[in-house]
């Protein structure tokens, strides 16, 4: 059971860095001091990445956390 735990961390890690790409992104649309509806347009563009980031590290959380119960 090491292993699903070692898979879990690496989907957890996938995760955060995908959130992390998501949260520089964003700030790199507030800085650039955009339109109302440019914002809107971007912001729309990141928000898939950032849902699909926090569901990926979701999951490698659980998978660590089914891991360890059954380890």
């Amino acid at each position: 059971m090491e292993m699903v735990v070692w898979i879990g961390a690496a989907l957890s890690v996938i995760g955060l860095i995908g959130i992390g790409y998501s949260v520089v992104m964003v700030t790199r649309a507030k800085r650039a001091n955009l339109s109302d509806a440019d914002m809107r347009a971007r912001l729309a563009k990141v928000l898939p990445i950032n849902l699909g980031a926090l569901g990926v590290s979701v999951l490698g959380l659980m998978t660590v956390a089914v891991g360890i119960m059954l380890g």
